[in-house]
């Protein structure tokens, strides 16, 4: 089955105004970022986790009202264990005014007996994850990011040249910021999706980046093959063949993907949400980052070189005539 077969798109000339647009989602997150704050989850700004067995099955919706209630908006609720009568609650640092793990988990558990009645809870386990130790996973965060876009920098720079492996690298920055930009933003407009910054999220960010290299790594490959098969043929139209060509398994691969995650987004439960969200807008600016941002900015590159060296060479061959002369 094949979609958009016999495309011919421009995908490189249109490259300025989606430089744009790029430009544009990238900035308002920041923006958003510095004015409205980030919204860390207890992975990163630290909290307490408190498993309870209840004596009968109880209802993850009545626990999480329970909390709101007490003041631990944002708490992290799930089952544990063979039934529905486990719960595994996780809250953020300074929730309600909490101070430290066994004076939060008494909090935690005074707001549930009061919200839940006729089901007295037993505490199994409590653990606190320190301020401290949460600005440790952050910084740990950050920097496998950054190591992983470095080793994507040097196995492109192998596999094809330098110039596209740093376009594969500010287009996989780009998908990251994107996400991030609206995992923020829409964290502000919707809290129910879920969207703190947590280890959840930075999974998120990181299938991006595979899911990113891979779709550019496509485009290039077609790339590198359409230059030694028209070679006449100028940088421009190798690039946007080669993009029209591999265009059908583009749309094919990522939309059997969102859709999967489409399910998953609806019916995955409140834990999986937030991480069904972000890979929704990777998968979408993923795709759109191979083809107006990575191939774009190496083109750019590349053309800038060629016009440089082009114009070194009409100098050096109008000094030859000059002397000459």
């Amino acid at each position: 089955m094949h979609f958009f077969r016999k495309t011919n798109i421009d995908f490189i000339g249109k490259r300025r105004t989606w430089y744009f647009v790029s430009i544009a989602i990238t900035v308002a997150g920041i923006v958003w970022a510095l004015f409205k704050g980030v919204e860390f989850g207890i992975d990163f700004a630290g909290g307490t986790e408190v498993q309870l067995k209840f004596e009968k099955v109880v209802k993850i919706d009545d626990i999480r009202s329970a909390l709101d209630a007490g003041g631990f908006r944002g708490a992290e609720v799930k089952y544990y264990g063979s039934d529905e009568s486990g719960v595994l609650i996780r809250v953020r640092e300074g929730g309600a005014g909490a101070g430290a793990g066994a004076e939060t988990t008494k909090k935690v558990q005074d707001a549930i007996a009061k919200g839940v009645t006729s089901n007295s809870a037993q505490l199994m386990q409590n653990t606190h994850i320190g301020a401290k130790i949460g600005k440790e996973l952050q910084q740990k965060a950050l920097f496998a990011v950054f190591f992983t876009c470095i080793v994507i920098l040097i196995y492109l720079a192998f596999r094809f040249k330098f110039v596209y492996g740093m376009g594969a690298v500010i287009a996989i920055v780009h998908d990251v910021l994107v996400a991030f930009a609206f995992a923020v933003i829409f964290n502000g407009i919707a809290p129910w999706l879920n969207l703190e910054m947590n280890s959840t999220l930075l999974a998120a960010f990181l299938t991006i980046v595979g899911f990113s290299v891979n779709d550019t790594v496509i485009i290039y490959d077609r790339i590198r093959e359409d230059q030694k098969k028209y070679k006449g043929q100028d940088l421009k139209t190798i690039m946007n063949r080669a993009i029209n060509e591999t265009l059908p398994r583009t749309i094919i691969t990522s939309g059997t993907v969102f859709l999967t995650l489409v399910v998953l987004f609806i019916w995955g439960g409140e834990v999986l949400r937030g991480f069904a969200f972000t890979m929704l807008v990777g998968v979408i600016t993923g795709t759109y980052s191979s083809i107006f941002v990575a191939s774009a900015i190496s083109y750019d590159w590349l053309h800038r070189d060629k016009k440089k060296t082009i114009s070194v060479a009409g100098k050096a061959k109008t000094k030859e005539v000059v002397t000459a002369v």
